[in-house]
């Protein structure tokens, strides 16, 4: 979980809402190899006045309607933290009218220099345990050939004794 109160690293699928819907007229965006596709977004429940951040797309399919992309996501001033987390939604705006929907599946905070932040993953505490003790004072310990005892006696059944005979058709 990250909350964006700096520039975010984002990998994920993008939709391109159709003219119908509201999206660019021009149908999704085609860059060339030179430039990102750059526009407006925001992370709801924040809207496109009080949560619009900057966002750069590339390495998506141009001129599709669904595709594959990365971007980073850089928050404008004044604004309030937001929080980015896999599985969220990012409404890419131009201007305020949204034209596309970004779903989130990767997040990574970036350092003001551009590179990614890498924070350790804090291992999860031990419970205290205290193994001299048996788990119940009337429990006998487990032991394996107890156990392996009760699988290899043979059971007997009134069915074992009974003659065998052909099933017929």
């Amino acid at each position: 979980m990250v909350m964006m109160t700096g520039s975010l690293a984002v990998r994920g699928t993008v939709v391109w809402l159709t003219p119908q819907q509201g999206g660019r007229v021009s149908g999704p965006p085609e860059p060339d190899y030179d430039y990102d596709y750059t526009a407006t977004a925001f992370v709801p429940p924040r809207t496109a006045e009080d949560g619009q951040a900057g966002i750069a797309l590339r390495r998506f399919a141009p001129g599709a309607w669904r595709t594959p992309a990365e971007g980073i996501l850089v928050p404008s001033k004044g604004n309030r933290a937001q929080q980015v987390i896999p599985g969220c939604i990012v409404v890419i705006t131009e201007g305020i009218r949204p034209v596309g929907l970004l779903t989130v599946e990767e997040v990574h905070a970036l350092a003001p220099d551009g590179t990614q932040v890498v924070t350790p993953a804090e291992p999860a505490p031990l419970p205290d345990l205290d193994l001299t003790a048996p788990a119940s004072p009337t429990d006998p310990p487990y032991r394996h050939s107890t156990a392996a005892a009760r699988w290899t006696t043979t059971s007997e059944h009134a069915s074992d004794q009974a003659p065998l005979h052909a099933a017929e058709l």
